[in-house]
């Protein structure tokens, strides 16, 4: 017995090494002329991946963001796993780590389209269902920039009218943080919306659409936070208590979605909204995967892990046509909108833009929108002077949006812009408006095939020298597109093998190079002929 016990302290303590040695190691090595994409959609500026990285946990990390354990190649080759998994990105490997299973390459066929169909069909297949169609066919405006968490009936009127006035479409309008009296309540709060049901009319009469923003989070000792402790919706540590958890805004409770009683009382509760103010939809913002990574903390469902919380907090949009996700666990091909996450006001964050935006695509994420246009960081918008805010990099950014699947304004252009600019962008939005029906036809495909809007060239034509190449993206299977994302007015454009025809008319022959100008006015754009 004494030699049982010597035995069992001797492997708890060395438990922890114990647990690192069991994991289960996958090394990916590449094959001549492999590249690789996957994981985390935030870091589709390092896809594929060629330099060395350090270790990155799908279970407790995001980067603001949606991440897949999903990796494939342009040999026709892929990872999937339906748990979350560590990676680090070597010289010529990727090394994957499993607490949970382990992982096997996968050959599917010889490019990255046929890994990216196999992997589609058999892991995350289209649901055939889309979101509510105007997110593709109008511009997406949101109070955050200009409001920040002073949202009020009468500035929130006063935007909607500034972008009626200003020659902009209608389109779906966000309401965004603080609009209710605290977290985890509904309700307006009385002295910034004397009468939120006639404010929601008023907007549906000026053509728009109404989403609130919404978080799982609730704020502790208020009348909603003891009620939803009494019927257990709350998440709990192992003392039994009420769980609390920190993030951006605080401290609060947390709704325990892995509860299907919780989640169908949240969704009454969002219902109820829809049917007293009018309202359209909701922006489900939170739900990250770092704040579920406290061991302490007990749910529901015994064995849920931190993404579990993560893909519950999704699976409630889909009861509203209306809805936008920025954190997001699997749920590819599902009828939900999905934004990339804040980026700032920076020639570097326009670059971002198409590299993330193709890696949603391959992702499974269809249906995105490149964050807000300028960049979603409201500190960069205050207190600033029309002429020092760098105009050429908010027309270059609104550029970015004008023909990817949706776009989105937050700083109201007409604040920051002279009259040339703002003339500028006005068309841009004008532009979507005129390629809806093209945009809203790569929708439907992708509802039936699952393939992305938002493809890579090396996805389009394998084998073409395409696989570096993350600042030209195609739009369905019709339109390359090539903005400019720097200060220049020039830019070199590499050209697909066919014949292709710009923007402003002319003739181009495929498999070249072209140096072409670009003014502030243009964005460039081919159709494959």
């Amino acid at each position: 017995m004494l030699m049982k016990k010597v035995v069992l302290l001797l492997y708890l303590s060395l438990f922890p090494f114990v647990c690192s040695y069991s994991q289960k190691r996958t090394q990916i090595e590449f094959l001549p002329g492999e590249y690789w994409w996957g994981g985390v959609v935030a870091r589709g500026s390092q896809m594929p991946y060629v330099k060395p990285s350090r270790e990155y946990n799908l279970a407790s990390q995001n980067d603001n963001n949606q991440i897949v354990p999903f990796f494939l190649s342009n040999k026709g080759r892929y990872v999937w796993s339906d748990y979350p998994f560590k990676f680090t990105v070597g010289e010529n490997e990727i090394i994957v780590n499993s607490d949970y299973e382990n992982i096997t390459v996968q050959t599917t066929g010889a490019t990255l389209r046929e890994a990216y169909l196999y992997a589609c069909k058999k892991h995350f297949p289209s649901s055939g269902q889309l979101p509510d169609s105007l997110f593709f066919v109008r511009p997406q405006y949101n109070t955050w920039i200009e409001l920040m968490y002073n949202q009020n009936q009468q500035d929130i009127l006063t935007y909607a009218q500034g972008i009626i006035d200003n020659g902009f479409p209608a389109g779906v309008l966000m309401i965004d943080d603080n609009w209710q009296k605290y977290y985890g309540n509904f309700d307006f709060q009385p002295e910034k919306f004397p009468d939120p049901k006639a404010m929601t009319d008023k907007l549906h009469a000026l053509g728009f659409k109404v989403m609130l923003w919404v978080c799982p989070f609730v704020s502790a000792d208020s009348p909603e936070y003891r009620f939803l402790r009494s019927k257990g919706y709350l998440l709990k540590n192992r003392n039994g208590q009420t769980a609390i958890i920190n993030w951006w805004n605080g401290q609060s409770a947390c709704y325990d979605f892995t509860n299907p009683d919780a989640a169908a009382y949240f969704v009454s509760v969002l219902k109820e909204m829809q049917e007293k103010y009018g309202i359209d939809g909701f922006k489900f913002d939170a739900g990250d995967n770092n704040f579920y990574t406290n061991t302490d903390l007990i749910s529901y469902k015994k064995d849920a892990i931190s993404v579990d919380h993560t893909l519950e907090w999704a699976k409630i949009g889909l009861e509203f046509p209306f809805n936008e996700y920025r954190a997001c666990w699997k749920m590819g091909g599902e009828a939900l909108v999905q934004r990339l996450g804040d980026k700032n006001y920076s020639w570097h964050a326009v670059q971002l833009l198409i590299p993330d935006m193709i890696a949603a695509g391959l992702l499974g994420y269809a249906y995105v929108c490149p964050d807000m246009i300028g960049g979603g960081q409201y500190s960069s918008f205050l207190n600033i002077d029309r002429d020092k805010f760098d105009q050429a990099l908010i027309v270059r950014s609104a550029q970015v949006h004008t023909l990817m699947p949706m776009m989105q304004f937050s700083v109201a252009p007409w604040r920051i812009l002279n009259s040339e600019n703002l003339e500028i962008v006005r068309n841009m939005a004008r532009l979507h408006e005129k390629m809806s029906g093209y945009i809203m036809d790569c929708a439907r495909k992708s509802a039936k095939t699952g393939e992305p809007i938002v493809r890579h060239l090396e996805y389009s034509f394998p084998n073409e020298g395409f696989a570096d190449c993350n600042d030209q993206f195609m739009l369905g299977g019709k339109y390359m597109i090539t903005p400019v994302v720097t200060i220049n007015n020039t830019r070199t454009v590499k050209l697909p093998k066919g014949r292709w025809k710009d923007d402003l008319g002319k003739i181009h022959k495929g498999g070249q190079t072209i140096t072409i100008e670009v003014p502030l006015n243009r964005l460039p754009y081919f159709e494959m002929l």
